[in-house]
């Protein structure tokens, strides 16, 4: 089913969702499965696979030469997909990114998905690897998420790379974007930022999952930008608790965002690390609270793959 239809049979009452990693090349799907089990008692509507691109490393060679290889650590985000659908009966949805695919890859990528019966994808530039310091598109790939868009938007009106195929199957993909209400990174201000954001909505995004955010204010704004420039589609929360004490480093350094002072005072002031996790999940479920107050189609929570403060919070809210 796709997330729009969700959203419409709900009637008004916000969604439960996730987001979890692939697991790391050489375990299996029962670290997956392990993952979402106690998640799968709140019943998902549906629950995000994230894609995670190749990165360059260096192995020695015999003769004592380094050689450059590409590896992929978190492999098999479709297949974790349809063993979600076909294990749990729940909506899987990939990630698709730009970064790493060709526009051919990315084409049989949609009719592999296609063929598993999976309804939405969530369309992504993606970010450079860390030997980039800005991002790379593949050689005839996608540079931007919009043209990502346009290729899944063609497929649905049965529109191939191969103009010469005849009586071609039409796809019917629900696509999501990402939606950053303190703005994506790259961008030079928030105006040109909700720029790109419209555009990608006119080329046929049908919902949107924010960036984490920590100050529901940023995302209350960010809907009213959106419904002022006719964004009309739904726009979903994402959000995650601060759990260690090092997050209120990386979590700004990794997302680019503010961290409320009031939340990173006390975490400053907390003696050890279970008051530091019991301070971002108090944080996380008033923050949840208030945004379903607000109204919103849903909570999105990433997950990072640790299920265990996803679960504590989805039980005090729902």
């Amino acid at each position: 089913m796709k997330v729009t239809e969700h959203i419409e049979r709900a009637n008004g009452k916000p969604l439960f969702s996730v987001e979890i990693l692939p697991p790391l090349k050489g375990q299996d799907v029962n670290c997956t499965f392990k993952t979402l089990d106690p998640l799968v008692e709140m019943k998902p509507a549906f629950i995000d696979v994230t894609y995670h691109r190749e990165e360059f490393v260096y192995k020695q060679k015999e003769n004592g030469l380094l050689k450059r290889h590409q590896v992929r650590k978190r492999p098999g985000t479709v297949a974790i997909c349809a063993a979600i659908q076909n294990h749990y009966k729940i909506d899987a949805i990939p990630h698709l990114i730009c970064g790493g695919f060709t526009k051919e890859d990315t084409e049989d990528a949609l009719i592999d998905l296609n063929f598993l019966d999976i309804d939405n994808v969530l369309v992504l530039r993606g970010d450079p690897i860390k030997s980039e310091k800005t991002f790379v598109p593949e050689v005839d790939g996608n540079a931007y998420a919009s043209e990502l868009i346009e290729q899944v938007t063609a497929l649905n009106k049965g529109v191939y790379l191969d103009d010469e195929l005849q009586e071609t199957n039409k796809t019917d993909f629900c696509i999501g974007i990402a939606g950053y209400p303190e703005k994506h990174f790259e961008s030079p201000n928030l105006a040109m930022d909700m720029f790109y954001l419209k555009k990608k909505v006119e080329l046929g995004a049908d919902y949107i999952v924010t960036q984490m955010f920590f100050d529901n204010q940023k995302y209350f704004d960010f809907v009213k930008k959106c419904r002022e420039m006719d964004i009309n589609i739904p726009i979903i929360p994402g959000i995650k608790p601060l759990s260690t004490f090092n997050q209120l480093k990386t979590l700004p350094q990794n997302f680019y965002l503010d961290l409320p002072e009031t939340l990173a005072m006390e975490v400053l002031k907390a003696k050890d690390k279970e008051t530091v996790k019991q301070i971002g999940l108090e944080w996380c479920i008033n923050q949840s609270k208030e945004l379903l107050e607000f109204g919103v189609p849903g909570l999105h929570f990433y997950t990072m793959s640790n299920s265990i403060n996803t679960q504590k919070i989805a039980n005090a809210i729902f």
